[in-house]
């Protein structure tokens, strides 16, 4: 996903760009597919930030409007020039087996 730069997408893109990581993560409390997807990149020796919704319930709106989903985890791959929204978990453990 490529992004049109508005409000929304600023924010993500300013997350990204403070992250310094391989991975930027939003995720929630209590949240099964969050720590699966913190340990999956662990396992894999990948750089992760984690921006929790419950911590900054401000933000969750914005995430959801830029990419259409509500449920967490939520996860951009920054290796490249620009974020790539990749998905949740699942995608995330598919993508990350290519």
């Amino acid at each position: 996903m490529t992004f049109d730069i508005g409000m929304s997408e600023e924010l993500i893109i300013g997350h990204a760009a403070e992250a310094g990581t391989d991975f930027l993560i939003y995720t929630g409390n209590f949240c099964g597919y969050c720590m699966a997807a913190k340990r999956l990149f662990k396992q894999k020796n990948l750089t992760f930030k984690e921006i929790n919704f419950d911590e900054h319930p401000d933000i969750r709106n914005e995430v959801v409007i830029t990419t259409g989903r509500r449920t967490v985890p939520i996860i951009f791959d920054l290796r490249g020039e620009t974020p790539m929204y990749i998905g949740g978990f699942d995608e995330t453990n598919s993508y990350l087996k290519k």
